[in-house]
């Protein structure tokens, strides 16, 4: 992607619109500077016709006065041409053959009347003009014509015009040099940010504590939360591997020394022996990594907007199989029953974690059931927009002052055999999917709700 400058950004932003008013500001003052002009010089055709007029009635056509031959030689910036005949339409005065008016013209004229012409192969812009007068005994209306060259007009029209787009020109060029160069100083306080910023050791994600434009405060605040959610990570991480390490150091010595043991037994029956105590503590430290591995996973990212469908009666019934086959031999005497009422409900997520979720939770029930355990049930049913999964059993239960600190990671309600993360790691993937785990039921043995939002088939 094409990273463009912020000050050639700015630029852009602030003159694009200038620059349109200032084509809409030209265009309208060209067709107002020529409007104005065109009155202006119309007034001029009239003030000058007026003028000769006058001379004509007074001179009896021989001569015209000299305030009427300077405004007739040089009025608004051009010659002028004329031409007066009699109402016989015997020439008086002026010049000869005047620019003649459109077909259609009235002969006699109540108002001045102006028209454009050509007059010696140039356009040219005409009045005409009649007033009654007596000369030499001839009474009558005397038809004057005044004429110019539009040429003048027309470079009177360009020269305003061209004054205002140079004016208008300089301003913008004003605005682009302020820009560029003042966005060099309004962004020094984010480059000592930056500056700032790269100064910091990777170790150090302690909020920024610096004076910004309240522009800017936004992203620092961003990146303080940032920094905060990834130094929490970090300690998240490094309580994780600092619990885990702790907890594998035991089962990794047991196994060690039961390894010892086979090599140093003194007879085969006693390496046979403790061969079958060493395989099962590997299995132990196996399963521990295994948890451990499964509750790092349980960390990622939601689930409850996006994954595969995974159909729960399927989901549950693949799980039950799973943990009848793993404890074959611990379930003697104890029932596994489902009732499974969801259809083709489905949720959205990752399968695997969703079954692991579930398998731990029903070993659980085996591992901390205790004594009175004979029953053990899994449950599904739809509730609205969400889907209910019950896990309960006949155990020995979790008392409520314990059910928080049950649900802590490498935590146990009471001691005894078991990892400490199978609840955890529910409870994870629970939220992960955008659902919610919690231990529940008043009676004996334990409930534990996962629940789940519903997806349409």
């Amino acid at each position: 992607m094409k990273v463009q400058s912020l000050r050639i950004r700015l630029i852009v932003i602030i003159l694009t619109p200038l620059l349109l008013v200032a084509i809409a500001a030209g265009v309208w003052q060209f067709r107002n500077t020529t409007l104005r002009a065109q009155d202006i010089f119309d007034r001029g055709l009239l003030s000058a016709a007026l003028a000769i007029s006058r001379d004509v009635a007074l001179s009896g056509g021989d001569a015209l006065g000299p305030a009427t031959r300077r405004l007739v030689s040089d009025t608004s910036g051009g010659e002028l041409f004329y031409h007066v005949y009699a109402p016989d339409g015997v020439f008086v005065t002026g010049y000869g053959s005047p620019p003649p008016p459109p077909q259609g013209t009235p002969p006699t004229l109540s108002d001045p009347f102006y028209y454009t012409g050509v007059y010696q192969s140039q356009s040219v812009r005409v009045l005409r003009f009649q007033d009654a007068a007596s000369v030499e005994g001839i009474s009558g209306l005397f038809t004057i014509s005044v004429w110019q060259d539009v040429r003048v007009r027309n470079s009177f029209v360009r020269d305003v015009v061209t004054r205002t787009i140079v004016v208008i020109t300089l301003l913008l060029l004003s605005v682009a040099l302020i820009v560029w160069f003042g966005v060099r100083f309004g962004l020094r306080p984010l480059l000592d940010l930056e500056e700032a910023i790269a100064r910091r050791t990777p170790s150090d994600l302690t909020p920024i504590q610096r004076n910004v434009p309240v522009e800017a405060r936004g992203i620092v605040a961003t990146l303080n939360a940032l920094l905060d959610r990834v130094a929490r990570r970090i300690s998240s991480k490094d309580e994780f591997i600092s619990n885990a390490a702790h907890q594998l150091r035991n089962p990794i010595a047991g196994v060690l020394a039961l390894a010892e043991a086979v090599e140093t037994a003194p007879t085969p029956d006693a390496a046979r022996q403790r061969s079958a105590e060493l395989v099962t503590a590997a299995r132990d430290a196996s399963h521990l990594t295994n948890q451990l591995l499964s509750f790092e996973r349980a960390k990622g990212a939601r689930m409850a907007d996006g994954g595969a469908p995974v159909v729960i009666a399927d989901l549950c019934q693949s799980v039950l199989t799973r943990f009848r086959d793993q404890n074959a031999e611990r379930l003697g005497g104890i029932t596994v029953e489902a009732r499974i009422e969801t259809g083709p409900a489905q949720v959205h997520g990752d399968r695997l974690m969703l079954g692991e979720a579930l398998l731990n939770l029903l070993t659980n029930c085996l591992v901390h059931g205790g004594p009175t355990l004979d029953r053990i049930t899994l449950s599904a049913a739809v509730k609205g927009k969400t889907i209910r999964l019950r896990v309960s059993d006949t155990g020995i239960g979790i008392a409520p002052a314990d059910r928080e600190l049950a649900m802590g990671r490498f935590a146990q309600a009471k001691a005894g055999p078991g990892t400490g993360l199978g609840l955890p790691i529910a409870r994870r993937v629970a939220e992960n999917h955008g659902g919610q785990l919690q231990i529940t039921g008043n009676g004996p043995g334990t409930v534990i709700d996962l629940s789940l939002p519903a997806h349409a088939a």
